[in-house]
Parts: structure tokens; sequence; C-alpha cells
């Protein structure tokens, strides 16, 4: 079994995976600024992110340092610049020069964001060509890996990820205009007799591939187990918009289409940029390299609704390391 850092393990995101690895039977160690409010099943230590070399002290040891750490402040982003480079770029580039001391393989959470939104189903060899400053600061995350881990650095593309939030009782959001938390909050809207508005109109994210956040680790513990090298789309099989996964979403979870509605987002829930019409990813070589099955948008549904119910993470790949 292997030592794995994660940044962002108290998110959404960072924290599915950290729980996969550590139920794959890896060691886990998250790497986080102060300490957590509530204890954690994963080992953590208090680390100085702007500091390579306290980076590279808290990893020693490791296998691989998965990197899942993001500021989502979009409105802070776009007012003080340095303070989103820093948070984005100079993060995965300090990460980066550590796994890089420390002889460990660098995972680079991505987003189909980095994409203009004209494509579909977009191949792992697009590098991207991002329409707004969130999508260019992933992308020059992307190039970081590039040009400081060539031989073995993985950059692990996601979109659109449902699921339960590990830290939290409740996600830090509803629906926003991508794809994130959209399936938990139209579920828990609908199973209070509420109306849910779908978000429309030209100022969303209209289609992706949705992907299932503890698949996501499962895969990101396939990577690590065969020290997978390049680029990965962690998605699901079926592109979809929104008002059709939200149809399917009732249908899965017996809910009241009636209650569904559709209108543009209100502006404050409106992104500060051009967001992206399409980021739906092909996931074809990637479910190739990684040996995976088929991973339905339904099956991911189906998934999503036995972890409302009983409160378990579950995914569709098993872990490699207990395959």
């Amino acid at each position: 079994m292997s030592r794995v850092a994660v940044t962002g393990s108290n998110g959404f995101v960072g924290g599915n995976i950290a729980n996969m690895l550590l139920a794959a039977g890896h060691e886990v160690i998250g790497l986080v600024r102060s300490e957590p409010r509530q204890s954690l099943p994963w080992k953590t230590t208090i680390t100085d992110l702007s500091s390579t070399s306290s980076i590279s002290q808290a990893t020693k040891g490791c296998t691989a340092i998965v990197h899942a750490a993001i500021a989502n402040d979009f409105n802070k982003l776009q007012e003080n610049r340095q303070f989103a480079y820093d948070s984005f770029v100079g993060l995965t580039q300090r990460v980066t020069h550590a796994a890089n001391q420390n002889g460990a393989q660098i995972i680079y959470i991505s987003t189909g964001w980095v994409m203009d939104g004209t494509g579909h189903l977009v191949l792992e060899t697009d590098t991207g060509n991002p329409v707004n400053f969130y999508g260019v600061l992933k992308s020059l995350g992307e190039q970081v890996i590039r040009d400081l881990a060539p031989e073995t650095g993985t950059i692990a593309r996601v979109d659109g990820v449902m699921g339960i939030h590990q830290t939290l009782e409740v996600g830090p959001r509803t629906q926003d205009v991508g794809f994130g938390y959209f399936a938990s909050a139209l579920v828990a809207d609908l199973k209070a007799d509420k109306t849910f508005t779908v978000f429309g109109g030209d100022l969303v994210n209209k289609i992706t591939a949705p992907s299932l956040a503890s698949e996501i680790g499962a895969q990101i513990e396939r990577i690590i187990s065969r020290k997978a090298q390049g680029t990965f789309h962690l998605v699901g099989d079926d592109a979809i918009s929104r008002m059709d996964y939200a149809r399917l979403i009732c249908k899965i979870f017996e809910l009241d289409e009636t209650l569904l509605r559709e209108a543009e987002p209100p502006l404050a829930d409106q992104f500060p940029g051009q967001v992206p019409s399409d980021t739906s990813l092909s996931n074809l070589a990637t479910k190739e390299r990684l040996g995976i099955g088929s991973t339905s948008l339904r099956d991911l549904l189906l998934a999503l609704k036995r972890e409302i119910d009983t409160g378990k993470i579950t995914a569709i790949t098993t872990p490699e390391a207990v395959a």
C-alpha cells in the first residue's frame, strides 16, 4: 500500500478522494492550513502551503501527492489577481516541486472548464482553450505539471461532480452555473416538495458528462497503483444537458418532475466571466489505460442514491489495491 498526501482533503472532491484511498488500504495524509474543525478519518498535518520546504517536509515518504485544493471565491479571484495566481498556479508549482524533491507522483485535479465549450466529448489529448479566468488558472496549473513533472506528472480532469461532502453535513452551495452540487441540490429540494429552478439560457454551462466524487477517488487510486502518467478524464460515459439531467435524476430518485422549472440564473448566481457551453469530456482512452468498465450516468446516479440513502460513499470502480 502507498502513503498518499492530499491537498484539499477537507473539501468536496478532495475529501472523497481521501476517503476512497483510505478505504483501499492506503495511508492518507491531508495537508491542511489549520486544525480541522472536526475529526477526519484520515491523518492531517498542518502545512504552510506558501512554502515548498514545508510541503516537502510534510510529504516525505509519500508515493503520490493528489493536489485537489482550490480557492473557489470567484469574485475574490477576479478582484485580486495576485491572490488568484498564487492560489492556483503558485501553489501547484510548490506542490509539484515538493513532489519532485521526494520522488513522488504529482496528480493534479483539473476541470472541463479548461475547454472553450465549443467541443463535445473532448479527447484527453486536447490541451484546452479556456474562456474565463478560472479556466485560465486551471489550464496554467496543467502546464505546470507538463513543464515540471513531464515524466511523472498526472492531470486528472473532472466535471459536473456529484456526490456527498465528506466533511460537511450540507454542501457549501446549491446550484451554480456549472454543474457542481446540481444533483444533490435538486434531490434535496424535490424531496422537500419544493420547486427546483434549473438554470438555463446563455449564461450557464449547458452540457457536461457528469462524474461522481467517490468514483473519481476510485479512479485516482488506480492511477496511483499503476503509476499512470499523462492526462485522464475521470468522468462518466454520457454527456447530457441540464434539463435532461434533471429529468433523469427525477426518474432515478422517483421524484416529481412537475416541480422542475427553468429560468436564467439570478444576478447573484451569475459567473463573473464567460461560461463554456459544453464541457463534456471523453473518457475512452482513460478507461482503456486504467482498466475501467462502464460508468453510465444512470449507474452513477444509482450510486449517488445509495450514498444519499446510506451516508456511505459508493464507487462503481473497484480500487486496484483490493481488486
